[in-house]
């Protein structure tokens, strides 16, 4: 810009000096030879003012293009089409620029594992006014706008509730007490007997008002599907499938409650169908029907392989396990604990767990807290003595930052929830 002034100060400068020639003209001469630079600095001024917001209006509609790339809606749109949003926002923002014209734009959106990336740079000339007078005619103005975003993963959520027998006691010490109050035998659980329809202790808890802790894994349960659905980032982001231990301890493996589905309003409802396992009569099958390897395993061979979550056909996989944590079955050999006559009373075994996240698949485990029945002979001789290792096996089963123990006096709905949460929260750090 200088060497574009120097001819017009020379030529003004030997003006000055003809003008100088007559003494009266000296106040003249200052105030001459100051008004060109004053001017010059003015105009520059107005025209610099005039690229500043130029400059603002296309900064502003690159900011919006850049997030338009990275927005998400119902429906996750492609890179490509994302892309051709963030194009069209910026456009219709530009609109009509006076006195300025855009040389060059560039749009990109891309992908990278779970996160987008849009980014927006321009480039631009602003025609000058007063600056066209000393040879300045136009004002070059670029700018440069990144944004980022977390992609929605998609996540299938296979949650098997423990309807076990043991899961008949009461869901706090109050119902506990209760129960053992009005039992002949002091017993805290309200067995499902199908050989006493009258007289049950499951019929007895419903009659006593006793809340028992199944009633509150199936409220539970609803619950979380309404938090699924409220989390959503787009459509069909979650799909759950609901599994117990059985409807009956005659029938091994699992019961499936929902098969896998998107639509969690209707997972929901078949949710109201988990209740207590029900037995043919007291003492059946020695009291075994909590097979958690069997279930787990029989879980696991149902899932499917798990992708990387990034679109509705890869979605990860986890398995959410709810349970009090001790296992009643047939093991005669492989038991981790004394047993009597085969029957096999122990923490869970977690080589089964093991196999299952040797697949990719997570596992989530919500243990609620399995309660002493000191008044209880068959606790204090077959449970009591490990009752301190129930919990550090149900965390050794759960991947990392997936476990959560809730005592009865703790909402398991809550639980359920937070543990639903750190499982979303934390899938974008497994792939």
């Amino acid at each position: 810009m200088l060497s574009r002034l120097q001819p017009v100060l020379r030529r003004f400068a030997a003006s000055v000096q003809r003008f100088s020639a007559n003494s009266q003209a000296g106040v003249a001469v200052f105030f001459a030879f100051s008004f060109v630079p004053l001017a010059i600095g003015v105009g520059a001024a107005v025209d610099y003012t005039y690229a500043s917001k130029v400059k603002a209006r296309l900064d502003a509609a690159a900011d919006l293009a850049a997030l338009n790339g990275v927005k998400t809606s119902n429906v996750m749109p492609t890179a490509a089409a994302a892309k051709a949003a963030a194009i069209a926002s910026f456009q219709t923002n530009i609109g009509t620029l006076d006195r300025a014209t855009l040389t060059s734009s560039a749009i990109t959106v891309t992908d990278d594992g779970l996160g987008r990336t849009s980014t927006v740079t321009y480039s631009a000339q602003v025609q000058t006014s007063l600056m066209a007078l000393v040879g300045v005619n136009s004002i070059a103005i670029s700018g440069s706008v990144k944004a980022n975003s977390n992609l929605p993963t998609y996540i299938d959520f296979h949650i098997l509730l423990d309807n076990t027998p043991s899961m008949g006691i009461g869901a706090t010490p109050t119902d506990v007490s209760t129960m053992v109050a009005n039992t002949s035998d002091k017993c805290g659980f309200a067995c499902h007997d199908l050989s006493d329809p009258s007289g049950n202790y499951y019929k007895l808890a419903k009659k006593l008002g006793v809340t028992l802790r199944i009633d509150v894994v199936r409220q539970a349960t609803q619950s979380l599907m309404d938090t699924a659905a409220a989390t959503e980032r787009v459509n069909d982001q979650f799909r759950t499938q609901l599994y117990t231990f059985g409807s009956s301890c005659t029938v091994p493996g699992y019961t499936l409650i929902n098969a896998l589905t998107a639509n969690l309003s209707q997972a929901k409802s078949a949710a109201a169908n988990i209740d207590l396992m029900t037995i043919p009569n007291q003492g059946y099958n020695n009291d075994q029907c909590t097979d958690f390897n069997g279930a787990l395993s029989a879980v696991n061979l149902s899932i499917a392989t798990p992708g990387d979550g990034s679109t509705a056909a890869t979605p990860q996989k986890v398995m959410f396990f709810v349970s009090d944590g001790v296992a009643d079955a047939y093991y005669p050999t492989t038991c981790t604990k004394p047993t009597t006559g085969g029957r096999c009373q122990e923490p869970i075994n977690t080589a089964t767990c093991t196999a299952i996240k040797a697949r990719g698949i997570r596992i989530a485990v919500l243990y609620t807290t399995y309660l002493p029945l000191t008044t209880n002979a068959w606790y204090n001789t077959w449970i009591k003595p490990f009752q301190s290792e129930i919990a550090t096996r149900m965390e050794a089963c759960a991947s990392p930052g997936l476990y959560f123990e809730v005592s009865p006096t703790q909402g398991i709905a809550d639980a359920m929830n937070a543990l639903f949460q750190k499982a979303v929260a934390t899938a974008r750090l497994t792939q």
